[in-house]
């Protein structure tokens, strides 16, 4: 059964909260982000993390010596236990317990934040347990080390090691847990299409809580799902979804994006839009480095949804739509268009906005129902023909 128990480790609340830390534009944010990294730091006793943030020219925490000291302190005498309990292991006893005395000590570098010890260790104990199901949740560890000190080659190393010892045998729970880890790194190097269907796939077996919060996962998921699915689909997957809606009401600016884009209520889905960028995309370590294009990238999708409906449409009314200022989308709309983002032109002398991929999709509709039209007779005649036949 201990094979089972995933550790929260290393705490990505500390990482977390450090990025807020370092965003002056999230100064509302820093007096909470202040106390949960210490918390964490505190509760973890990660004493060489604490001593690295608060070394440098400009500290995201203050210094608290005797802090410091008392965890150095700890560690000390956990790590020599630690040690002990390893020698005494390669003496006495077997592999298994070999095994065990190397993940224990791993475990512990990588709790306080000793990024290249841990590192090295959890290798060598990947390198010395038999078990697939162990090895595999000791590269999801390195994983996690990865994204806790923002190192993308360790993660990408990871990934691949992970998904390579699942295709030998991994056990149902753990090939879950990586559509997890897969489906967040592929948003965090915004792939939002592959990432959010990855997501989406582990929502009812969702497991990963060593990794990201549900309601974080569930965020990430409705997040991509938005920009990424059909109408067919954001019914279907998310509107429509328990897992999703059981998660609403403590996320209502997600629930106001995905129904008001659903419904076409496009004033209201700006607004819940711009509340999004500033209260979980601006304040998250994986998607701050893609909010400015993944409201433009939502903007693009409320504009083209709208249009797509008619062959011309004012400007005035989409302004009002949108609850904007004709300035403000004749500006945005002009440039959308002039990038090929959006498929139609604007009249400014009459202030019409007209949709020339939309003319081009009524004209195939048109051709389309003639088409029908003419098949219908054909086969009205062919029956006539029958029933004189027949009768």
């Amino acid at each position: 059964m201990a094979d089972d128990i995933v550790l929260p480790i290393p705490n990505l609340v500390a990482a977390q909260s450090l990025f807020v830390l370092s965003n002056p534009s999230l100064s509302r944010l820093h007096d909470e982000a202040r106390t949960a990294a210490l918390k964490a730091i505190k509760d973890d006793e990660m004493a060489p993390y604490y001593q690295l943030i608060t070394s440098s020219s400009k500290p995201l925490l203050p210094l608290d010596s005797n802090l410091l000291a008392s965890m150095q302190e700890a560690n000390a005498a956990t790590l020599k236990s630690l040690d002990e309990t390893l020698e005494s292991a390669k003496k006495t006893e077997g592999e298994s317990e070999i095994s065990d005395a190397l993940k224990a000590r791993a475990n512990f570098l990588t709790r306080i934040g000793e990024k290249d010890k841990a590192v090295e260790a959890q290798k060598l104990a990947l390198e010395k347990t038999p078990g697939l199901g162990s090895r595999i949740d000791i590269v999801l560890t390195l994983v996690r080390i990865g994204y806790f000190w923002n190192d993308e080659s360790l993660i990408v190393w990871g990934m691949d090691k992970a998904e390579k010892l699942i295709e030998e045998g991994g056990d149902w729970d753990r090939r879950n847990r990586l559509k997890v880890y897969q489906g967040q790194h592929l948003i965090s190097n915004r792939q939002f299409k592959r990432g959010g269907e990855l997501l989406l796939d582990a929502l009812s077996t969702f497991t990963a809580s060593e990794l990201v919060t549900y309601n974080e996962f569930v965020s990430l998921a409705v997040i991509a799902g938005t920009l990424t699915l059909s109408r067919v689909d954001i019914k279907k997957k998310l509107i429509g979804s328990p897992e999703v809606n059981q998660t609403l009401p403590e996320l209502p600016v997600l629930g106001d994006l995905v129904k008001n884009l659903y419904e076409c209520h496009y004033d209201k889905f700006f607004r819940a839009l711009a509340l999004l960028e500033q209260n979980l995309l601006l304040p998250s370590r994986i998607l701050a480095p893609h909010a400015r294009f993944y409201v433009r990238e939502m903007r693009i999708l409320a504009y083209a949804q709208l249009l797509e409906s008619y062959r011309s449409l004012t400007l005035e009314s989409l302004a009002q739509a949108f609850g904007v200022s004709v300035e403000f989308v004749d500006s945005e709309l002009s440039r959308f268009i002039s990038t090929g983002r959006i498929h139609a032109s604007i009249d400014k002398v009459h202030g019409v906005v007209e949709t020339t991929k939309t003319s081009e999709a009524w004209g195939k509709k048109t051709q389309q129902f003639e088409q029908v039209i003419r098949q219908g007779d054909i086969l009205l005649n062919e029956v006539q023909r029958l029933s004189k036949v027949l009768y």
